[in-house]
Order: structure tokens, then C-alpha cells, then sequence
């Protein structure tokens, strides 16, 4: 199991597992024990299924940890976990399997009354005959997709046929599976999700929503809880739909059911995360609920200690992805050697004293990083998550700004000041933003910041 704060705090002993690039780590140096993956790559180490569970097996855990990325939405993983009686802290692999295929997902929510846009499904000739009873734009998307990989936005006839052809080798390239389906596009959507918990019980609840519409590529940079978007009538509507939708494939552990919110707040299924997502910590700080005990607890086949009348949104939380990349050049990752790195500095808290205090709570979930380590560019580019908690939005967006003021880092070029500058347009104070916000506006928006750092050095 990977090492956690979790960990130290359910007093339960953790064994990681690195590779050679990740040896002085200090996910490797915290935990009680690491066991080194032997290969060059991902599928020698990291993606290795067989060097995992032997890890497991000789260091004598009873369970596994996966994360965010790599194998946590594997159902050959779950199997292998099964095989070698050691638990896989998440959901079944039928879970997994019923949620990992879009087109599948799809149907599912259908199925079980949760509305979905309107699409069409089947082999790329049959999606080439048929586009004209979705109607222009048009979105591609491979059906086992994720991460903005293999989508294609098609505004005209004339390259729908290419796109389509070109979206069908990129699935096959990133998923090996080259199977696509279209969908209406829905312009200038909003991205709502909503944290949900099941035991194995047949019990589930939700923690409410996030909000996770300022994306690029496709990819969140920041997340805020509650939406300030939803109407309370809308907001009770889209979490009963996950809480269905989860009920209706006896879900169990930590999942997010992920939405597109229109202007009209008409909302539509998307896609489920059957782990644990980036963006957890905003509903943490706004629910007091600690996610990852949950996930463990319901591994262990313990109910939920917690019931629906008890989950409540206190506050507002607003979280910002740091990442190494250059936002002047289209966000071109920037691997390199840190000459210079200082995190903001905040008083030691959790969830539940978070909510009795007036003042702004916050914590960085990041990798540990000290003036001279290298920034690989082997792996995604993101050094860490900084949230932050207030009694509303815009104190929230106060404090995320003093604390994206505090953070500093030389030597690579990151988001820190484009980051600041999203926090200060009026386009954000006043939420008129939407997923495909950053990428429709990203001259002015960068122009908007230098215009401000120009003011602030006169």
C-alpha cells in the first residue's frame, strides 16, 4: 500500500513499490518499507501486474493501494489481487468493467433512468452512415478512453470522416481498442461530478459535487466545492442520479460520477471513475469526510459508519493543480532541475477542525519536492495540489491567491502565475466560464496576466 498520511493516521504499516527513477522519492523514504521494480518503463515496473502482487506477497501485505492512475481501473489487477487473497482497496472488477467502456457506461446509465446525450454507437462505417441524426458539432470518442485522450470535436461535414478515422487509430494507439461512438456536442458545457460512496452492504451515499469546468486539453487544472453553478433543485436531482447510477451496478468504495452540465442546467451522464480522483481533497474540506479511510474501511468489508442525513456542505474549497509546464506554449510539459523550491507554509489541520474555523484552512498534497531535485519527464507534469477552505467563494479565491503568492519555484517553467491569473479575471470571479473556456480564450487570458504583471512592476 502506498504511503499516506492514512496510513500513519489508521496506524497501518506501508510498502511501496518504485522504480529507478523514483528511488530517492519521498514516498520511498516515508514508508515502512520499499521494494524496488527491477525493468525499464511502465509495463516493466509500474504497469507490471506479476512484479506487484510479488512485491505483495513478499513483504506480506494484505492489501493494495492503487491510487490515481496506472492499474486502479484494471479489472485484470483486481482478478490478480483476488487470486493471491490480498484486497484491492476498490471496487469489484465487474464494476470496473461495466464503467471502463464508455459505450457500455452508457447504456448502464440509460438503463437506469440517468439522462445521457444523445449518440450513436457502432462500427466506424456505421457512425460514418448515421452522423446526421446527432447533428453538427459532433464529439468523437474512443469507448475506452480517459485523461482527454481520444476525442475529436467535429464542427462539419467535410473532415467528419477523417477525424473519425483518425480518432479510431488514436483509441487503438493509447487503449488498444479501436471501438469509437459520437455524441451531440454540447457547447460551452459545464463539468459537475459527484463524490459517492458504497459498502459492501448495498449501502451508498454521496458527498455532494465538485466543480471541475477550468480544464485545458481537456485535463482539470482547478476544482472548487460546492459548484457555485448548480441550483439547489439541480444539485439534489444530479446526486440522486449518481446514487442511482451506483445502486444500479452494486458499486462499492469511493467512485465519482462525472456530468456535463448545459446552459440551461439540463445535466448528462459522462463517464465514472471507479478510484479515487485528483480532485478529492475539496470535498473533503467541505464535507469533513476523509475519503481514503472510507475506501479502506469499505475494503475491509466494514458498512458505512456514516449515513445520508449526516453528510453536509460546510464552506467552500478551491483546489489548483501545480504543474510543470509552460502555459505561454500551449502548456508544453517542462521537465527540469528545481534551483529553487518553497511550498506555502499552513498550520497543521483536518477536515473536521476545518469546518469550526472562521479563517482560511489549506494543504498541499505534492510529492515532497526540495530545492535541487529533478522534475521527470517520464510521467504526468503535475508537482502537486494546492486547496484551500474558507467560509465562502470568494474568500476562498482570496486565499488561494495568498497562497499561490507564497509558492515558489525556479529553475522550470510552471502554471503558477497562470494560475493567478484565471483566480483574478472577471470571467472567473463572476463564473462565466466553461470547460472549453482556457482553450477558446487562452491569448486574451495570458495577455490579461501580463498586462497585470506589467502594472504591478511599474
Amino acid at each position: 500500500m502506498a504511503y499516506s498520511t492514512h496510513s500513519k493516521k489508521m496506524e497501518i504499516e506501508t510498502v511501496a513499490i518504485y522504480n529507478e527513477a523514483d528511488r530517492q522519492t519521498a514516498f520511498v523514504k516515508n514508508a515502512d518499507e520499499a521494494i524496488f521494480l527491477d525493468g525499464d518503463g511502465l509495463n516493466e515496473t509500474y504497469l507490471n501486474i506479476e512484479k506487484i502482487i510479488a512485491a505483495a506477497k513478499k513483504t506480506g501485505a494484505d492489501a493494495i493501494h492503487p491510487g490515481y492512475g496506472f492499474l486502479s481501473e484494471n479489472p485484470l489487477f483486481v482478478t490478480a489481487c483476488e487470486k493471491a487473497n490480498i484486497i484491492f482497496i476498490g471496487p469489484g472488477a465487474s464494476a470496473i468493467q461495466a464503467m471502463g467502456n464508455k459505450i457500455q457506461a452508457r447504456a448502464t446509465a440509460t438503463k437506469a433512468g440517468v439522462p445521457v446525450t444523445p449518440g450513436i454507437t457502432g462500427s466506424v462505417e456505421d457512425l460514418f452512415k448515421n452522423y446526421k441524426d446527432v447533428g453538427f458539432p459532433i464529439l468523437i470518442k474512443a469507448a475506452a478512453g480517459g485523461g482527454g485522450k481520444g476525442m475529436r470535436v467535429v464542427n462539419n461535414e467535410s473532415e467528419y470522416q477523417s477525424a473519425l478515422e483518425a480518432t479510431a487509430r488514436e483509441a487503438k494507439s493509447y487503449f488498444g481498442d479501436e471501438t469509437v461512438y459520437i455524441e451531440k456536442y454540447i457547447d460551452k458545457p459545464r463539468h459537475i461530478e459527484v463524490q459517492i460512496l458504497g459498502d459492501q452492504h448495498d449501502n451508498v451515499i454521496h458527498l455532494y459535487e465538485r466543480e471541475c469546468s477550468l480544464q485545458r486539453r481537456h485535463q482539470k487544472i482547478i476544482e472548487e466545492a460546492p459548484s457555485p453553478t448548480l441550483s439547489e433543485n439541480v444539485r439534489r436531482q444530479i446526486c440522486e442520479a449518481a446514487v442511482a447510477l451506483a445502486k444500479s451496478i452494486g458499486y462499492y468504495s469511493a467512485g465519482t460520477m462525472e456530468f456535463l452540465v448545459d446552459e440551461l442546467q439540463q445535466f448528462y451522464f459522462l463517464e465514472m471513475n471507479t478510484r479515487i480522483q485528483v480532485e478529492h481533497p475539496v470535498t473533503e474540506l467541505t464535507t469533513g469526510i476523509d475519503i481514503v479511510e472510507q475506501q479502506i474501511n469499505i475494503a475491509n468489508g466494514n458498512p458505512l459508519s456514516i449515513q445520508q442525513k449526516d453528510i453536509r456542505q460546510n464552506g467552500h474549497a478551491i483546489e489548483c493543480r501545480i504543474y510543470a509546464e509552460d502555459p505561454g506554449q500551449h502548456f508544453l510539459p517542462s521537465p527540469g532541475l528545481l534551483s529553487y523550491y518553497e511550498e506555502p507554509l499552513f498550520e497543521a489541520s483536518s477536515p473536521q477542525t476545518n469546518m469550526l474555523s472562521p479563517v482560511a484552512t489549506g494543504r498541499i498534497d505534492s510529492m515532497q519536492l526540495q530545492t535541487g531535485d529533478v522534475i521527470s519527464g517520464d510521467f504526468d507534469p503535475m508537482i502537486s495540489k494546492l486547496i484551500v477552505w474558507n467560509k465562502d467563494r470568494e474568500t476562498a479565491r482570496q486565499s488561494m491567491l495568498s497562497a499561490l503568492g507564497q509558492y515558489h519555484i525556479k529553475g522550470i517553467k510552471t502554471n503558477l502565475e497562470f494560475l493567478i491569473g484565471l483566480l483574478s479575471h472577471p470571467d472567473y470571479i463572476n463564473n462565466n466560464i466553461s470547460t472549453k473556456y482556457i482553450d477558446t480564450n487562452l491569448e486574451e487570458i495570458i495577455h490579461f496576466i501580463q498586462t497585470k504583471k506589467r502594472k504591478r512592476i511599474t
